[in-house]
């Protein structure tokens, strides 16, 4: 217990699934947190429900059962002014900013050539502009409290290896390693440490849904998730079809701690062997 007491940890898409998953384990270990989701439905995204205001107030109920601080607030990571009013009020409250989590995204299956440009926007916007608005929001109050600190930055087995029908997902969650490799690099002098995370899928409800598991039942018209999860095990080398949150949260809990303090720049898989080549 406490391996990172008495530090603040910011994280986006807290709402739920591994966003909260993050927010709680971190609280366990002694952090306080800023949250921020956007809790509210994006248009291109029709194959799982939004997270909800409702979601985000459960977040902040359980980190307070765990006898820590939070602040959450409804943000959209595409919308920097925002993003950087809830980090500013965040330090404000709590006096510093250790760990930033930029977890916040969305996922939608398309095939490459039926893409709308609305689509591609909204994907990009939000899974790669969303987690470099995250960093520079944060970035000045890491330099300021002269302690340094860990970003940890959510990309995904796609942002390793191509992944059909997800091209502006895994484009993306490529894009993501280029600001984790770059900010890693030109932050280092102050003590900021910048890595990824690359989750293989996660039992959460982007993946907990028909259309992705049609996706790997194809000739099954009512796919299920039993069907789906002996397909989603053959894609992975250990013989589990997808993981937790709670083991990308404990990922994150070691790159944010200092038992991580010269790591930096590093992807790191946690996806059962699936990039295993």
């Amino acid at each position: 217990m406490g391996r990172v007491d008495g530090k603040v940890a910011f994280i986006t898409g807290a709402a739920r699934n591994q966003g909260r998953s993050h927010a709680l384990r971190l609280a366990a270990e002694g952090a306080d947190i800023i949250a921020v989701d956007l809790c509210a439905p994006v248009p291109s995204i029709g194959m799982y429900p939004p997270a909800t205001e409702a979601d985000l107030a459960e977040t902040v109920r359980l980190v307070e059962e765990l006898d820590r601080r939070v602040l959450a607030t409804k943000a959209d990571v595409r919308d920097s002014a925002a993003l950087r009013a809830a980090v500013d009020a965040g330090v404000a409250e709590f006096g510093r900013l250790d760990i930033v989590c930029a977890n916040a995204g969305v996922f939608e299956i398309q095939p490459a050539l039926e893409l709308t440009d609305d689509s591609w926007r909204e994907m990009i916007d939000i899974n790669l502009t969303g987690v470099w608005n995250t960093c520079r929001a944060a970035l000045p109050h890491l330099i300021d409290g002269g302690r340094g600190g860990s970003i940890v930055i959510t990309s995904s087995t796609a942002g390793l290896k191509g992944t059909p029908n997800t091209v502006h997902y895994t484009a993306a969650k490529h894009g993501v390693v280029g600001i984790m490799r770059t900010l890693a690099n030109e932050f280092a002098a102050h003590s900021i440490r910048v890595n990824s995370v690359h989750p293989t899928g996660v039992d959460t409800v982007m993946i907990q849904n028909e259309k992705t598991w049609g996706l790997f039942d194809p000739d099954n018209p009512h796919p299920t998730r039993e069907a789906a999860a002996v397909v989603f095990e053959s894609t992975n080398a250990l013989p589990v079809p997808w993981v937790e949150p709670i083991d990308i949260s404990n990922a994150i809990l070691f790159l944010a701690s200092d038992e991580a303090r010269y790591i930096t720049g590093v992807t790191l898989p946690v996806d059962a062997g699936y990039t295993v080549t």
